[in-house]
């Protein structure tokens, strides 16, 4: 015992530590006194429109985390990062991502104060009115389009969801639900560094303490530093307080009730580069660790944590500032405008007369048009801001980010006419009486898409690529896992082993960029389950930026393998037959589709025709085992292609004779082998007359018209049917 070693330090990091008081008095980044005074000003006005933003919802939203992250929020918007406020769009730009979703107030309240400067400041650099976040549409603050309030319908406000989606200009991702926005933006960084390279576009995202307890965030702070995403920049608004807790983490000595770490301290385990700001609130410090992050050169991501106040100078602190807040019109609301009305000479109005939902939503549009007034009557302040807004585009110019000559193009999946489901191209054709995977097949499939696209198609796996056959994606690119600075060629993505969770956010982070297709991949026992709420948020950031901007959504590919019975000799906790049914038919519209081969041959077809359609999240369901390639024209079965249309015929009934012995509908690998195979042939022989079809895919039926289903498989039979799948049914 006495030989033993008790200490225990860490290996070497890549990443460094600064704590930015004690850098500040000899630091070159000093914060001017006119420009503190502009950010004290601003911030008054921000904190304010937060707490008028939950009064008049009324008495909804987060105001707390809104207020304490607003000052680091503030810097970024006018002061570190490099965009174009009249291109909401633009790739080359700096991403914000509010990866705590519950600050949604925050980030309405901010980016409605920042249109509202520059329209008074500045108009030219205001973007097209649907793409702009207007004073007018804090109206729609968590309300619906449903909404029949009479200043709401007069102004065409915006509604604005509780959590942020791509409805809002500059968002990228739909965030908020159990640490899915960290991870989602790490694939937006993942996007630009492989467009852009080393000049890439940084990618800022904004959490809390609390939001970075689940453990898909640590996985994807240990993804993002193998990686070296070296454009990712985390700001942490450390307020110690959660729903339930004031001492989220460990401080001073003192053990947290949640956690044992300090955000420091996980950050720089998983080597980041950490920059702790310990008077969050100190625009000085706050400045100084922005501009010393942007010069740090260890290329690993960096987090900023800034220690705050969660309610800072609201009147409601700590977790009682989470979801909570003064109530509606109360003294306490009233108390926490006066700072405010001192600054500016002014005075809210108060609520006059009935609680209706008119006379509120007058008085909430009054306190607005009283903040509008403040604005017009401050030119400096508008100015200053314009100001900033224009340096922000020229320093975005000046850096001449341009897109790397080999960068990916998905064009080609979409526009080149090489690519048809209806042609299997030669080095995918399939020799019958051998054997193959349907995952193999899948595999290779994704690689012959991926060398058309320039290595578009990026893909990761839980610890599985070669037992999941994803590593065929890859094939002619880099070998080994793809790392931002020494092997940008592979196509390859770590992410922490085996952690569907962080993977199938980021990913789908990923491919909503825009340039690539995320591929995820593992038992669907596991990924179907594990990767659902990255899923869902996937789906609603893609339906609400085709609603606004018109743009077809951004396809993620979920690989669900080892799928179905076959998997039988894992037992049935490799085995599950319930992943189909919490994917098929539980999304909207073309959000998912799922894919159920069970004919390796039908592989091209269906993944290319789904493809085409555009889907948010693609899910194709593949078995491990080989399956021997049959002779589809000798057994009587239809041509390939047909499988596009999600169900095809194997066998029709003839309806002259007078017996007819119903309807069988099949779906799986493992039932349709074996009823091709042994059941079929003896159907025959004892001469009944069947309709036979098998499903391949009930979403992309469900996409064709009412007359070509009714062609296929005309509702009728559906009433006599008889059912026999792999697959429980939901």
């Amino acid at each position: 015992m006495d030989n033993l070693n008790t200490t225990l330090q860490l290996t070497k990091r890549r990443g460094v530590y600064y704590n930015i008081a004690e850098i500040l008095p000899t630091s070159s980044h000093q914060l001017s006194e006119n420009d503190e005074q502009f950010f004290e000003k601003f911030d008054v006005i921000y904190r304010t429109l937060c707490g008028i933003l939950f009064n008049f919802v009324p008495t909804s939203g987060h105001p707390g985390g809104s207020i304490s992250s607003g000052r680091a929020v503030e810097m970024l918007l006018y002061q570190t990062m490099d965009y174009d406020f009249t291109n909401p769009d633009m790739k080359e730009a700096d991403i914000i991502s509010y990866a705590a979703g519950h600050k949604a107030m925050g980030l309405y309240a901010m980016w409605a104060l920042r249109n509202e400067l520059v329209r008074l400041g500045n108009a030219k650099f205001l973007a097209e009115e649907k793409r702009q976040l207007r004073l007018e549409d804090l109206l729609g603050f968590r309300r619906n389009p449903t909404n029949e309030t009479p200043l709401f319908k007069k102004y065409k406000a915006k509604p604005l969801d509780g959590h942020p989606t791509c409805a809002t200009p500059f968002i990228k991702i739909a965030t908020g639900a159990s640490g899915v926005g960290i991870p989602a933006t790490l694939g937006l960084a993942l996007g630009a560094l492989d467009t852009f390279g080393e000049n890439s576009p940084r990618v800022n995202m904004l959490e809390g303490e609390g939001g970075m307890t689940p453990g898909r965030v640590h996985e994807a702070l240990a993804a993002a530093a193998t990686t070296r995403m070296f454009n990712a920049f985390l700001h942490v608004d450390w307020n110690q307080a959660s729903i339930d807790s004031n001492r989220v983490c460990s401080e001073n000595e003192m053990p947290g009730d949640y956690v044992q770490w300090n955000p420091m301290e996980l950050c720089y385990v998983h080597d980041w580069n950490v920059i702790f700001v310990p008077e969050g609130h100190n625009f000085k410090q706050i400045f100084a660790a922005q501009q010393l992050a942007l010069q740090l050169n260890t290329q690993q991501p960096t987090a900023i944590i800034y220690r705050t106040t969660k309610g800072w100078k609201y009147g409601v602190q700590g977790k009682d500032s989470h979801g909570a807040g003064h109530k509606f019109c109360s003294d306490g609301y009233y108390n926490s405008l006066k700072e405010f009305e001192e600054t500016f000479g002014v005075t809210f109005p108060r609520l006059i007369g009935e609680q209706t939902a008119n006379n509120v939503e007058q008085t909430y549009f009054d306190s607005l048009m009283t903040i509008r007034k403040v604005l017009e009557n401050n030119p400096s302040l508008t100015k200053k801001a314009a100001e900033k807004i224009s340096a922000s585009q020229r320093r975005l110019i000046s850096s001449n980010r341009k897109q790397k000559e080999n960068a990916t193009s998905l064009v080609s999946l979409y526009a080149n006419k090489e690519i048809d489901f209806k042609i299997i191209p030669d080095e995918l054709k399939l020799e019958i009486g051998s054997a193959v995977t349907l995952r193999d097949v899948l595999g290779k499939s994704l690689n012959y898409l991926n060398k058309k696209t320039n290595g578009a198609i990026l893909a990761s796996a839980a610890d599985l690529l070669g037992s999941t056959s994803v590593n065929q994606i890859t094939k002619g690119f880099g070998e080994g896992f793809y790392n931002a600075v020494s092997n940008t060629n592979s196509r390859l993505i770590s992410i922490g082993g085996i952690c569907e969770d962080a993977m199938g956010a980021m990913m789908a982070g990923l491919s909503s960029y825009g340039n690539h297709i995320g591929v995820t991949s593992s038992y669907s026992a596991f990924i179907a389950a594990l990767e659902h709420v990255a899923a869902r948020l996937h789906g609603i950031g893609q339906q609400t930026r085709e609603a606004i901007t018109g743009e077809p959504y951004n396809t993620w590919i979920m690989v669900n393998a080892h799928a179905g019975v076959k998997t039988g000799e894992d037992g049935p906790t490799h085995a599950d037959p319930q992943a189909l049914q919490l994917l098929q038919e539980c999304f909207p519209d073309k959000v998912m589709i799922t894919l159920t081969p069970w004919d390796p041959q039908e592989i091209w077809s269906l993944l290319v025709a789904a493809l085409q359609k555009r889907p948010a999240i693609l899910a194709p369901f593949v078995t491990r085992p080989a399956d021997k390639i049959v002779d589809r024209k000798v057994m009587g079965l239809p041509s390939v292609n047909e499988a596009a249309n999600g169900i095809y015929a194997m066998r029709r009934a003839d309806v002259k004779t007078k017996q007819y012995n119903g309807t069988i509908v099949l779906q799986g690998n493992g039932v349709a082998s074996i009823f091709v195979n042994e059941v079929l042939q003896k159907l025959e022989q004892e001469g009944l007359n069947l309709n036979v079809f098998y499903v391949t895919s009930v979403e992309l039926y469900k996409l064709l018209s009412k007359k070509k289903q009714e062609t296929i498989f005309p509702e009728a039979l559906t009433y006599e049917a008889m059912g026999i799948t792999d697959f429980t049914l939901p």
